[in-house]
């Protein structure tokens, strides 16, 4: 059996008090774990839906933390930097690690703020399930939706909880058809709620028709489950049968071993709890549906059947959809990184997902993407911003590293090239497995946002002008979606990110964290352009250096709506084929270099070029030409079709 082992470390079963907020948190011994028994997850939701009220909930009933921090308090755990507990929202994702009923949940609370959708975009990548917290009275959302987008890329299976059922305009059914019609999925309530003139009383659970009561004196760490009654509970039996088989008839319409036991025994009401809990297992891992919870995180009502459903329906890392993808690498070491932040005291801290093999203090790892070396340093779990060391970590856990200087979120971490190599070429030999689950597995860059606000940053004086450097290389390091250039006309910084509060957040940290005042300039807009319609044309150009001409003529076209990678394309056709096959190497690396700097400018207003594709159909030129020449033809090429190309741009 494959087991989870954790060493005891030296500061077991102590308490690390938080002198700025009073909340306790309770380390404790570590446990062996199954790996069936973990479970990676996410927190996923609009802004203000109760994504951190819920994590704390959970912290505080799983026995991590003694006392419940609340978030316009500004004590919770997983809301830990000056800013985010200044304005009352999250801003940068938080992995924490607790258990529950002899499981183990890694667990990440993500922002809710557009602003900061690239965190949520690092974090689901390395996830195995998610939970979508909802507003009662609200419904999805539309930052709702978009993670639910994301987190769709990645075939992430999910349970949906709907919080803020206390308030009086909280809605249960409404949110039910806002899922079945915004999300476009089948839904499963598996809870409804019980009012009385408009307060939340308690819980129906439908599977096993039992009430919940939640005590409010003891913050809800006790509640009482109480099977229905036909005498006692009439209306509320009626009701929960009623939905009993509702909820049995739309997973027997998706489940044929279900649908079979229905059909012998001729009643909907002979299927057992755990019958229907094995349905709605598959259902959810193989997204077919969503369970749907609710609740009142805030009022301690419903967060422990939510952490029982956690262990219910969402998958541990072997059942996950892509773990048997990552079997390829055998016992190796493969792990993806999902986050990088700098502790003051620990230097730069990676947060990676293990996948196979074991992680230990003096293993040599080898990044893909920057084709180095490095060396493990500490390894550690998280509690937010507070680490425990440990001497190993096993696969399917999450782990924070220090001492690596390259890695990046996003980057594939495995012990040698000779093992990545086989890893892919033994993943590419498999007959089931398609191109595009080798290029998730193997790819290493972070599909990154382009920004939409820019401005320039000056630091106060010359003699802080190197330690602002180092600050935004650290920053960008964290936070991909941030980028960081410098104006070549002006001379100045230009930060570039997702909006307003995005650059102001980053400014208030360089203050906060690096002490230095730095004055940002004026907010503007990231325009971009593109072109609605295809359009070629050829160029020639004859070049004199001395008594020598040479002369070069390209053919190429611009073509609309293209969003894959590849810079520059190539026309294979029966024409061009022999052609372009011909190009010298050095000759094609030249043109794009030359297609990637003119991209950066557009004839309109000079912002740069997006979603066009640049084709090469033909190349004539002298064989001994020099890759400079060719380059700055074929810029000239491209800005020479600017007149008919200005009639296209957006």
């Amino acid at each position: 059996m494959l087991t989870f082992r954790l060493i005891k470390s030296s500061w077991c079963r102590c308490q690390k008090r938080y002198a700025s907020t009073g909340v306790t948190v309770v380390k404790k011994e570590h446990e062996e774990y199954e790996i069936a028994k973990i479970r990676n997850i996410g927190i996923l939701a609009h802004i203000d839906a109760g994504k951190t009220t819920t994590t704390e909930r959970m912290l505080y009933y799983s026995g991590l933390i003694k006392h419940m921090g609340e978030v316009h308090h500004g004590n919770t755990v997983t809301d830990y930097m000056d800013q985010e507990r200044q304005r009352g929202i999250t801003i940068t994702s938080a992995a924490v690690t607790f258990s529950w009923k002899n499981h183990r949940i890694n667990l990440i609370d993500t922002p809710g703020h557009i602003d900061f959708t690239m965190e949520v975009e690092q974090t689901l990548r390395v996830l195995d399930g998610a939970v979508v917290i909802l507003d009662g009275s609200a419904g999805v959302e539309a930052q709702t939706l978009t993670v639910c987008r994301q987190a769709d890329k990645y075939d992430i299976p999910r349970i949906i909880y709907v919080n803020k059922m206390d308030r009086q305009d909280a809605n249960f059914d409404m949110c039910l058809k806002s899922i079945q019609s915004k999300l476009n999925t089948e839904v499963f309530p598996t809870q409804f709620p019980i009012k009385e003139k408009g307060v939340l009383e308690g819980i129906v659970d439908v599977i096993t028709l039992e009430k919940f009561m939640f005590d409010k004196k003891n913050m809800g760490m006790k509640f009482t489950k109480l099977k229905l009654s036909e005498n006692e509970d009439e209306n509320l039996w009626e009701i929960a049968n009623e939905k009993r088989r509702n909820l049995t008839d739309k997973l027997s319409n998706i489940d044929d071993k279900l649908a079979e036991i229905i059909i012998e025994q001729e009643s909907l009401d002979i299927v057992t709890p755990q019958m229907l809990l094995n349905s709605l297992y598959k259902a959810t891992i193989q997204r077919k549906g969503v369970p749907v919870l609710l609740g009142s995180s805030y009022k301690n009502i419903g967060v422990q059947p939510l952490m029982d459903s956690i262990l219910l329906y969402l998958p541990s890392p072997n059942d996950s959809k892509y773990s048997s993808l990552y079997n390829c690498f055998s016992n190796n070491v493969c792990a993806r990184a999902f986050k990088v932040v700098h502790d003051k005291q620990k230097g730069p801290i990676t947060f990676f997902r293990l996948y196979s093999g074991n992680l230990e203090k003096g293993t040599k790892v080898y990044n893909v993407r920057k084709e180095e070396k490095e060396t493990i340093g500490k390894l550690y779990i998280a509690y937010a911003d507070e680490y425990e060391e440990v001497p190993n970590i096993t696969y399917g856990n999450i782990a924070a590293v220090a001492g690596l200087k390259y890695a990046m979120a996003g980057d594939l971490i495995t012990s040698s090239e000779t093992v990545m190599k086989n890893a892919k070429n033994k993943l590419e030999a498999q007959a089931n497995v398609k191109s595009e689950d080798v290029e998730k597995i193997f790819d290493c860059n972070t599909k990154t946002l382009e920004p939409v606000f820019f401005c320039s940053i000056e630091a106060p004086s010359l003699s802080t002008q190197v330690a602002l450097e180092k600050a935004l290389g650290q920053l960008e390091r964290e936070d991909p979606s941030l980028r960081v250039t410098q104006n070549e006309e002006t001379g100045q910084i230009v930060l570039a990110g997702m909006g307003e509060l995005h650059l102001e957040i980053i400014n208030e940290r360089i203050r906060s964290e690096y002490k230095i005042e730095t004055d940002l300039g004026p907010l503007q807009i990231s325009y971009r352009e593109t072109i609605k319609e295809p359009i070629k044309d050829t160029f020639s150009v004859e070049y004199k250096i001395g008594n020598i001409s040479q002369k070069v003529t390209i053919i190429m076209s611009l073509i609309p709506n293209y969003q894959k990678s590849e810079i520059l394309l190539f026309d294979r056709s029966s024409e061009s084929s022999a052609n372009i096959d011909a190009i010298p190497f050095k000759i094609i690396k030249a043109m794009k270099t030359a297609v990637r700097l003119t991209l950066l400018h557009g004839p309109k207003l000079s912002y740069p070029v997006v979603n066009m594709g640049v084709k090469l159909h033909w190349l004539e030129c002298a064989f001994n030409i020099t890759p400079s020449l060719i380059s700055a033809a074929t810029s000239q090429c491209i800005r020479q079709v600017k007149i008919i190309w200005t009639l296209f741009c957006n």
